[in-house]
């Protein structure tokens, strides 16, 4: 019987679920290295690979034989030839622009643990989606808004979530897409630099996210009365000032959040958040020679009085801060904890932390690529962005799960 790759589900799966990878009909503890490799949308490759041993019955299955010293990664990781995924291409990033169309992973099995690739004796492709079957995808272009409403498949109503991304501008749909497919009505929000909108905003005014959450409670498969918020870094910290400031915020997921406004101001009516200062000439030059921009950011806690926190003993809102305690752009669980101090002062208990270790600026859902060392979201230069592969592909797993039962829980 020659080689074979049996992958399950077979075909297709979506990006963040598991998938069972195995190797059938090798000789009795043949020694294999098994390729996986990726190309984005732009064609740049990402690849990973593993050496392995067969059993005695010719069987290799991940999920039960752990990988040999010498690949991408070693030890019993079922699922480490996707998240061990890096790119060709120094600092680039895994970006998914068209969620209608699924990534192409490649997989072979090569002959011996040699430097060199040897015989190929195997090979099989496999879709990763990011649309289950029935998802539907519905630009939205009401009133100010420019966004992307996905709905799950059926007529019911759904809790409604609007995840709004980091800076960077543009629409970013992955997360949102795939939280959709877990039964959300998730809309991915825009709030500059796409489209009509604000090229570079002077201030970030919540009254065009106010227009966002009247559009989702209006919505008829949204089930009211409130929604949730999703945010990632800058995204997170406009998250936390809508639940400060507007009605019916109900349960609010900060990745990675500042909680006092940064680089753009924020605006309500007549109240303006103005940032805190941030001294580019603090930054430090690692031995790898990139910047490590952690400590930039004035201390909002430091100063009392400070007109740049936000006000989140205002909020009516469930908080869940997930931060990494490798994050070298925010010190995000710092931040997290001094605000939940405050909190508690207030008498307050509407908060938790999900401190993730190994785990850098960058917080996807599950099996997107480690981004350690990136382009600053500010200063536009290279800088670390923290994580580690391993902690971080697990990070990325549980803290999926908590977002996910947080919003069940609370919506």
């Amino acid at each position: 019987m020659a080689p074979s790759i049996r992958l399950s589900p077979a075909a297709r799966s979506l990006f963040d679920e598991p998938l069972a990878i195995a190797v059938q009909g090798l000789g009795p503890r043949q020694q294999v290295t098994l390729r996986t490799s990726l190309r984005d949308e732009t064609g740049e490759l990402f690849q990973a690979s593993a050496r392995y041993q067969a059993g005695d019955d010719g069987q290799l299955d991940l999920a039960r034989c752990p990988a040999l010293p010498g690949g991408s990664f070693s030890g019993l990781e079922p699922m480490g030839l996707l998240w061990a995924l890096q790119p060709q291409k120094p600092f680039w990033r895994l970006v998914k622009r068209d969620v209608q169309s699924p990534f192409l992973l490649q997989l072979e099995v090569f002959e011996g643990h040699g430097e060199r690739s040897g015989r190929l004796l195997a090979q099989a492709q496999h879709e990763r989606a990011f649309l289950r079957d029935g998802v539907r995808r519905v630009p939205v272009r009401e009133g100010r808004i420019r966004a992307t409403l996905f709905l799950p498949p059926g007529e019911d109503t759904f809790p409604g979530i609007i995840d709004i991304h980091g800076l960077g501008g543009g629409l970013s749909e992955p997360r949102a897409s795939l939280l959709a497919n877990h039964g959300f009505a998730t809309l991915a929000l825009a709030y500059y630099q796409f489209e009509d909108l604000p090229q570079k905003p002077k201030e970030l005014h919540l009254e065009y996210f106010e227009e966002a959450v009247n559009y989702m409670l209006q919505h008829p498969q949204v089930k009211g009365p409130g929604v949730g918020l999703l945010g990632f870094s800058k995204g997170a910290e406009v998250s936390l000032a809508m639940a400060a400031f507007l009605k019916n915020i109900r349960a609010v997921v900060s990745l990675n959040a500042p909680v006092a406004a940064t680089c753009i101001p924020l605006s309500y009516k007549a109240k303006i958040i103005p940032t805190v200062t941030l001294y580019e000439h603090k930054a430090k030059a690692t031995n790898s020679k990139f910047l490590d921009y952690s400590d930039v950011l004035d201390d909002p806690f430091q100063a009392p009085g400070n007109q740049s926190l936000i006000p989140l003993e205002k909020a009516e809102a469930q908080f869940l801060f997930i931060v990494g305690q490798d994050d070298r752009v925010v010190k995000s669980e710092y931040h997290a904890t001094e605000v939940c101090k405050l909190l508690q002062v207030q008498g307050k208990g509407n908060f938790q932390i999900l401190s993730c270790p190994g785990t850098g600026h960058c917080i996807d859902p599950p099996f997107f690529p480690l981004y350690p060392i990136g382009s600053h979201p500010v200063f536009h230069k290279r800088a670390v962005l923290g994580g580690e592969l391993r902690a971080y592909s697990k990070a990325q797993v549980h803290a999926w799960s908590q977002v996910q039962a947080f919003f069940k829980k609370y919506l």
